[in-house]
């Protein structure tokens, strides 16, 4: 794998999550970012969380001093190989950044958005230099350590985007997902949404509390999600049959009136219950510890994964010899 010159635009908590990731793989980075602590909130994420990246494995070029933080959008894309976009999730606001990255980056440039819920025909509706080079990228946090991109291109993506764009985050040790089509809000988002209204529902109603939600998912479905997703998991719950005696079986459940999809009025009362809920978990212990102790969990799961044959693509704790491999 060579080292290409990656462009960040946007560094927030996903922002910065790209940021880590490139570093690591041993590319170069050019970010840009009109706050004016920025860059000092990038460099501090980048010493707190680069130990965690060394254990998770990282290129042997990589270095924080691969990054450069720039005074304005034009030196951040001028001269980039793949740019990423992660401004705050307003439609106008994304279109006019992303038309002026169009307008400013090189032509074989993949312009990459990790917008959450926008499709990208409506994003390079803007751009009228070269539109077939954008396409969503959209990762999951820690983006660092989480594999999953959704990659889906929109009416104008050329299919040799999608490609390139596969093949390079294949390269940073993602699970590239490139989607059949294009939808609002994506395919996690869209699940985790499901489960976040139901969730604020039960804790709205006074069912459960956040703690108890939060076991209900943890010491139960989270447990086989995390090996087989929802599909695969019930397909086991089919017995011999497998999906065909789940459907028969349980098929007619689906239509019982149990969840209440239509998310809940978020009132005061609502967010009281969901921020005391939450604070009470986790009690004396700070967010920053609380995402050590996440990011150290993540690194041994996925280690797990690849032990168990379900890690498809490079591996884990050999992610450093394969790099190593590739570029002899």
């Amino acid at each position: 794998m060579s080292q290409r010159t990656m462009a960040v635009v946007g560094t927030g908590v996903i922002g910065n999550g790209w940021i880590a990731r490139f570093l690591a793989n041993g590319h170069r980075v050019f970010a840009y970012d009109p706050a004016p602590e920025a860059e000092a909130n990038t460099r501090r994420m980048l010493d707190d969380s680069w130990s965690t990246l060394v254990q998770y494995g990282i290129h042997k070029d990589a270095s924080k001093d691969n990054l450069t933080f720039v005074q304005n959008l034009e030196d951040a894309v001028a001269h980039a190989d793949l740019i990423q976009e992660n401004v705050p999730e307003r439609e106008t606001l994304k279109k006019q950044v992303l038309a002026s990255i169009d307008h400013h980056a090189k032509p074989d440039a993949i312009i990459a958005s990790s917008t959450s819920g926008y499709m990208p025909s409506v994003l390079q509706e803007a751009c009228v230099k070269n539109p077939e080079r954008i396409i969503v990228a959209h990762p999951f946090n820690p983006v660092y350590l989480i594999p999953l991109v959704e990659i889906a291109g929109g009416k104008q993506t050329a299919i040799a985007t999608i490609n390139e764009a596969k093949q390079i985050y294949d390269e940073l040790n993602m699970k590239p997902l490139v989607m059949s089509g294009e939808i609002d809000g994506h395919i996690g988002d869209r699940l985790m949404e499901a489960l976040w209204r139901e969730a604020l529902h039960i804790v709205n109603d006074g069912v459960a509390t956040t703690e108890e939600v939060d076991k209900a998912i943890v010491y139960g479905p989270g447990l086989r999600w995390a090996l087989m997703g929802p599909f695969l998991t019930l397909h086991l719950a089919g017995g011999n049959e497998g999906m065909k005696h789940m459907l028969e079986q349980f098929g007619p459940a689906l239509k019982l009136p149990w969840t209440r999809l239509i998310a809940p009025e978020l009132t005061e009362d609502l967010k009281k219950k969901v921020i005391d809920g939450t604070s009470a978990q986790c009690g004396e212990i700070s967010i920053a510890d609380m995402e050590h102790r996440r990011d150290r969990f993540l690194i041994k799961l996925m280690g797990l994964l690849e032990e168990e044959g379900f890690w498809p693509s490079e591996r884990v704790l050999a992610y450093e010899r394969n790099i190593d491999a590739v570029d002899r």
